[in-house]
């Protein structure tokens, strides 16, 4: 095994990957905004549920292509694929710019970043082992996917208020959980005496978590936005 200090230190890998992290998040946010400066666009892609549902699709395979392949794609290839997956996310949030008033949207982003942000400590601080808590919270967003599913047929306000107060809970214990994880997972990357390759290899890890932290983050913004959030009249 390779040391880290003769590379990259831990904490050089954990900033590389919240720093790949913040910008796909300002990429999605400028998207999300800059989209409703084009109402022709806007239109055209919520006017049909199959736009929607196309861009959903290619998230989801962009997501599962980056997990699935990180260690063959180069990393010039896995970034775009990042950059790309935090485009489309922006195109797909762009109407909570019209369902809920921007100082709402603020504030609650503040709220995500706090809570995000002392999770990430504690998860990178901690010496508990939290493999058995993010076990049992990941169990919990399969429930928690199957009751979303389940309420586009119900349409219940009520299951969709309590599923967004179990995307709090679930997305804020994650956070933790993988933060711990992601430095677990740099432990394991081998020194194959190719200085250039390890160095590859390390950062597609860290945009691998940075990826995976940008999920917890974007949904449990959402979530709190569902709860907190002002709608406009």
């Amino acid at each position: 095994m390779f040391s880290m200090n003769e590379a990259l230190t831990a904490q050089n890998v954990m900033n590389k990957v919240y720093a790949w992290m913040c910008i796909g998040l300002v990429v999605t946010a400028a998207v999300s905004y800059g989209l409703l400066s084009f109402p022709e666009l806007f239109n055209a892609i919520f006017s049909s549920k199959w736009h929607l549902y196309g861009i959903f699709a290619l998230q989801l395979g962009l997501v599962v292509y980056i997990s699935a392949f990180i260690n063959q794609i180069s990393y010039g290839t896995a970034a775009f694929a990042f950059m790309l997956y935090s485009f489309l996310m922006g195109l797909t949030l762009a109407p909570i710019f019209i369902m809920y008033q921007l100082p709402s949207i603020a504030l609650t982003f503040v709220c995500t970043a706090g809570m995000f942000g002392s999770m990430a400590v504690y998860g990178s601080a901690t010496n508990t082992d939290l493999s058995k808590m993010g076990n049992i919270m990941l169990m919990a967003l399969w429930g928690m996917i199957i009751a979303s599913f389940a309420n586009w047929y119900f349409q219940s306000s009520a299951l969709q208020y309590g599923i967004a107060f179990m995307g709090v809970i679930v997305f804020t214990a994650l956070t933790a959980y993988d933060v711990q994880k992601i430095k677990q997972l740099m432990r394991t990357v081998e020194y194959q005496g190719d200085h250039g390759a390890y160095r590859e290899m390390v950062s597609k890890v860290a945009l691998l978590g940075a990826l995976t932290l940008y999920l917890d983050f974007v949904n449990l913004f959402l979530s709190l936005l569902q709860l907190m959030g002002r709608k406009r009249d």
